[in-house]
């Protein structure tokens, strides 16, 4: 599973969420997509992210959608985009231990 983090500046966070949502059909249709689904909290916006293995997530890397997000986040972000790779740590019932 992936996270990844963005942050926008203050005063950006309706210009943030535009790119972003704009941005997700096209992502939805690479192959090897099988979940990239945006939240939002107070100061900050977070992709969780399946892909089917490591080379679909290589090749969203990139991706032209990849190429639009980075462009159209320029100045609008408070830093770089946190990226973390995460591998499940199975505990409890698996329907519910598990993304």
């Amino acid at each position: 599973m992936i996270v990844a983090t963005i942050t926008p500046k203050p005063d950006k966070f309706d210009e943030v969420e535009e790119v972003l949502t704009r941005l997700i059909p096209q992502v939805h249709e690479e192959d090897g997509c099988e979940l990239y689904a945006l939240h939002k909290g107070k100061d900050r916006f977070v992709f969780v992210e399946k892909w089917r293995d490591m080379a679909a997530l290589g090749a969203h890397s990139s991706a032209p959608s990849i190429k639009a997000l980075n462009e159209g986040l320029k100045d609008l972000v408070a830093g770089g985009l946190d990226v973390q790779v995460l591998e499940a740590v199975p505990a409890g019932d698996p329907a519910k231990g598990g993304v």
